[in-house]
Protein backbone atom coordinates (compact mmCIF):
# COMPACT_ATOMS: atom_id res chain seq x y z
CA UNK A 1 0.00 0.00 0.00
CA UNK A 2 1.25 3.51 -1.12
CA UNK A 3 0.63 6.91 0.59
CA UNK A 4 0.41 9.95 -1.62
CA UNK A 5 -0.02 13.54 0.30
CA UNK A 6 -1.82 16.21 -2.65
CA UNK A 7 -2.07 18.64 -0.42
CA UNK A 8 -4.27 21.81 0.65
CA UNK A 9 -6.13 22.81 -2.74
CA UNK A 10 -8.00 26.15 -1.79
CA UNK A 11 -10.86 26.47 -4.28
CA UNK A 12 -13.52 24.75 -5.95
CA UNK A 13 -11.68 25.00 -9.41
CA UNK A 14 -8.42 23.63 -8.13
CA UNK A 15 -10.72 20.24 -7.19
CA UNK A 16 -12.28 20.32 -10.77
CA UNK A 17 -7.69 20.20 -11.70
CA UNK A 18 -7.19 17.63 -9.87
CA UNK A 19 -10.09 15.74 -10.55
CA UNK A 20 -9.02 16.56 -14.15
CA UNK A 21 -5.41 15.26 -13.43
CA UNK A 22 -6.33 11.93 -12.13
CA UNK A 23 -8.79 11.38 -14.79
CA UNK A 24 -6.15 11.77 -17.64
CA UNK A 25 -4.04 9.14 -15.32
CA UNK A 26 -6.87 6.82 -15.23
CA UNK A 27 -7.23 7.01 -19.06
CA UNK A 28 -3.77 6.49 -19.29
CA UNK A 29 -3.96 2.86 -17.03
CA UNK A 30 -7.46 1.66 -18.11
CA UNK A 31 -6.60 1.05 -21.91
CA UNK A 32 -3.16 0.35 -21.11
CA UNK A 33 -2.74 -3.85 -22.56
CA UNK A 34 -4.69 -6.04 -24.60
CA UNK A 35 -7.94 -5.84 -22.58
CA UNK A 36 -9.46 -2.21 -21.33
CA UNK A 37 -10.11 -2.38 -17.16
CA UNK A 38 -12.12 -1.03 -14.36
CA UNK A 39 -10.64 1.55 -11.97
CA UNK A 40 -12.10 1.71 -8.54
CA UNK A 41 -11.97 4.89 -6.52
CA UNK A 42 -13.42 5.41 -3.20
CA UNK A 43 -13.46 9.06 -1.87
CA UNK A 44 -14.35 9.77 1.91
CA UNK A 45 -14.88 12.94 3.44
CA UNK A 46 -17.86 14.52 5.54
CA UNK A 47 -20.91 15.95 3.54
CA UNK A 48 -19.87 19.50 1.66
CA UNK A 49 -15.80 18.18 1.24
CA UNK A 50 -15.81 17.67 -2.60
CA UNK A 51 -16.35 14.33 -3.13
CA UNK A 52 -19.15 14.80 -6.43
CA UNK A 53 -16.26 18.13 -7.04
CA UNK A 54 -13.95 15.80 -8.04
CA UNK A 55 -15.93 13.05 -9.94
CA UNK A 56 -17.17 16.32 -12.25
CA UNK A 57 -12.64 16.70 -13.07
CA UNK A 58 -12.69 13.29 -13.50
CA UNK A 59 -15.42 12.78 -15.94
CA UNK A 60 -14.17 16.40 -17.82
CA UNK A 61 -11.17 14.31 -18.40
CA UNK A 62 -12.52 11.59 -19.94
CA UNK A 63 -14.12 13.96 -22.44
CA UNK A 64 -17.88 14.40 -20.72
CA UNK A 65 -19.21 18.43 -20.23
CA UNK A 66 -22.60 17.75 -19.04
CA UNK A 67 -23.86 18.36 -15.57
CA UNK A 68 -22.38 16.24 -13.08
CA UNK A 69 -24.27 16.16 -9.84
CA UNK A 70 -24.38 13.36 -6.85
CA UNK A 71 -26.30 10.78 -7.31
CA UNK A 72 -27.81 10.82 -3.54
CA UNK A 73 -31.27 9.39 -4.11
CA UNK A 74 -31.03 6.98 -7.38
CA UNK A 75 -27.33 5.66 -5.82
CA UNK A 76 -25.62 5.44 -9.63
CA UNK A 77 -25.87 7.95 -12.32
CA UNK A 78 -24.29 5.94 -15.42
CA UNK A 79 -22.25 8.14 -18.33
CA UNK A 80 -21.48 6.31 -21.53
CA UNK A 81 -17.96 8.00 -22.79
CA UNK A 82 -18.22 5.43 -25.96
CA UNK A 83 -15.39 2.72 -25.26
CA UNK A 84 -15.58 3.98 -21.53
CA UNK A 85 -18.37 3.18 -19.05
CA UNK A 86 -18.51 5.54 -16.07
CA UNK A 87 -20.31 4.53 -12.84
CA UNK A 88 -20.76 7.64 -10.34
CA UNK A 89 -21.93 6.12 -6.83
CA UNK A 90 -23.52 7.86 -3.81
CA UNK A 91 -24.38 5.01 -0.84
CA UNK A 92 -24.55 7.67 1.96
CA UNK A 93 -28.47 6.81 1.62
CA UNK A 94 -28.22 3.03 1.67
CA UNK A 95 -30.17 1.04 3.99
CA UNK A 96 -27.56 -1.33 4.84
CA UNK A 97 -24.84 -2.86 2.70
CA UNK A 98 -26.70 -5.92 1.91
CA UNK A 99 -28.99 -3.36 -0.36
CA UNK A 100 -25.80 -3.17 -2.72
CA UNK A 101 -26.43 -7.39 -3.32
CA UNK A 102 -30.35 -7.00 -4.86
CA UNK A 103 -28.92 -3.92 -6.87
CA UNK A 104 -26.70 -5.34 -8.55
CA UNK A 105 -23.96 -3.55 -7.81
CA UNK A 106 -21.27 -6.25 -8.97
CA UNK A 107 -21.92 -6.12 -12.29
CA UNK A 108 -20.52 -2.51 -12.81
CA UNK A 109 -17.45 -3.61 -11.92
CA UNK A 110 -16.73 -5.87 -14.68
CA UNK A 111 -17.04 -2.98 -17.50
CA UNK A 112 -14.24 -0.89 -18.85
CA UNK A 113 -13.68 2.19 -17.27
CA UNK A 114 -13.88 3.95 -14.00
CA UNK A 115 -16.39 3.18 -11.05
CA UNK A 116 -16.26 6.48 -8.53
CA UNK A 117 -17.76 5.63 -5.14
CA UNK A 118 -18.97 8.39 -2.27
CA UNK A 119 -19.15 6.79 0.69
CA UNK A 120 -17.83 3.67 0.28
CA UNK A 121 -17.62 2.52 4.13
CA UNK A 122 -21.50 2.18 3.87
CA UNK A 123 -21.01 -0.78 1.28
CA UNK A 124 -18.09 -2.33 3.58
CA UNK A 125 -18.31 -6.20 2.91
CA UNK A 126 -20.51 -6.11 -0.53
CA UNK A 127 -17.91 -3.51 -2.56
CA UNK A 128 -14.28 -5.16 -3.82
CA UNK A 129 -10.93 -3.53 -2.79
CA UNK A 130 -10.61 -0.03 -4.41
CA UNK A 131 -7.60 0.47 -6.02
CA UNK A 132 -7.55 4.25 -5.09
CA UNK A 133 -8.65 5.76 -1.96
CA UNK A 134 -9.03 9.62 -1.85
CA UNK A 135 -9.61 11.08 1.43
CA UNK A 136 -10.93 15.01 1.92
CA UNK A 137 -10.60 16.62 4.83
CA UNK A 138 -11.86 20.50 4.83
CA UNK A 139 -8.94 22.89 6.25
CA UNK A 140 -9.18 26.47 6.84
CA UNK A 141 -7.25 26.48 3.73
CA UNK A 142 -9.05 24.71 1.69
CA UNK A 143 -9.20 21.22 1.24
CA UNK A 144 -6.64 18.47 2.21
CA UNK A 145 -6.44 15.46 -0.07
CA UNK A 146 -4.65 12.20 0.45
CA UNK A 147 -4.21 9.43 -1.72
CA UNK A 148 -3.69 5.59 -0.88
CA UNK A 149 -3.77 2.86 -3.25
CA UNK A 150 -5.11 -1.06 -2.56
CA UNK A 151 -3.90 -2.95 -5.28
CA UNK A 152 -1.22 -3.35 -7.73
CA UNK A 153 -3.31 -1.51 -10.67
CA UNK A 154 -3.54 1.20 -7.27
CA UNK A 155 0.10 1.25 -6.75
CA UNK A 156 1.00 1.69 -10.69
CA UNK A 157 -1.40 4.83 -10.97
CA UNK A 158 0.21 6.44 -7.35
CA UNK A 159 3.58 6.46 -8.81
CA UNK A 160 2.11 8.17 -12.34
CA UNK A 161 0.68 10.60 -10.22
CA UNK A 162 3.50 11.38 -7.90
CA UNK A 163 5.86 11.30 -11.46
CA UNK A 164 3.48 14.09 -12.71
CA UNK A 165 3.40 15.95 -9.78
CA UNK A 166 7.00 16.39 -9.82
CA UNK A 167 7.10 17.07 -13.31
CA UNK A 168 4.55 19.42 -14.41
CA UNK A 169 1.41 20.35 -12.23
CA UNK A 170 1.37 23.18 -9.52
CA UNK A 171 -1.82 22.43 -7.00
Amino acid sequence: MRHFFVGVLPREVDMIEFGKWLGHSLLSYIFVGPEPKTALIFLGGDLGAGKTTICRGILQAFGYDGVVKSPTYTLVESYDQGLLKVHHFDLYRLGSAEELEFFGIRDYFHQSGCCLVEWPERGHGFLPMADLQISIIATHEGREIKICSETDMGDLLLAHLASDRENQLDF
